[in-house]
């Protein structure tokens, strides 16, 4: 989290989406290997629609998504993560029959979607990753984490362009909700304000 330095706690997060495996016990793969078990629990098609938002909530975004608040994600990074997101919901609401053909075909991600009402899994990262940057700059110059924020290293930089930095995900996930000052460490001083963008964050619709 420090200022002009690449920071996150999954350094091989790209490598972890490109090849999960529940081998390594990274947090896709434990929820890949969690699916197929999940889809076949719930294997009739009512009882699948009515429940498997709330199993996904409570199953397998925990897990995915632990210590999400300080990744630092990139726009490939994202893409992967929503493509894992749909695998996991075909496994649970399984396949559906073609009305004009009647053959059985997997559901596309429109329909995914309107089955899956709940945010999907880049609004649940940047609501959490606002919450937690909310959080980061009321703590105090006593902690860790505030000096990390606001302290700037020394040395310089490798040539070539910057890597995106935990703050540049902090400002983008701002100016997606509506706002574009870049003094969002201010901003997070007031807690209904900041509030406010987090539930935005949460419940924006992106296509």
């Amino acid at each position: 989290m420090l200022k002009g330095v690449e920071s996150t706690t999954t350094p091989d997060l790209a490598k972890q989406l490109r090849y999960p495996s529940p081998a390594n016990q990274t947090n896709v793969g434990v929820c890949k290997s969690c699916a197929p078990g999940m889809a076949q629990t719930c294997s009739v098609t009512l009882y699948v629609t009515a429940s498997s938002s709330p199993i996904t909530m409570a199953v397998i975004l925990p897990v995915a998504l632990y210590g999400c608040e300080t990744w630092t994600l990139t726009l490939r990074e994202e893409q992967r993560l929503r493509v894992f997101e749909n695998k996991v919901l075909r496994k649970i609401f399984g396949a559906k029959r073609d009305e004009v053909t009647g053959e059985w075909r997997n559901l596309h991600n429109a329909e995914l979607h309107v089955l899956f009402s709940s945010p999907d899994i880049i609004r649940n990262i940047k609501s959490r990753r606002l919450r937690w940057a909310g959080h980061v700059p009321r703590m105090g110059e006593s902690r860790n984490a505030y000096g990390m924020l606001v302290e700037r290293p020394e040395g310089k930089r490798t040539l070539g362009r910057p890597r995106r930095r935990w703050e540049d995900n902090i400002k983008m996930d701002l100016r997606e909700v509506g706002y574009d000052d870049r003094d969002w460490i201010n901003l997070a001083q007031d807690r209904d304000r900041w509030r406010g963008y987090v539930r935005a964050a949460m419940n924006l619709r992106v296509s």
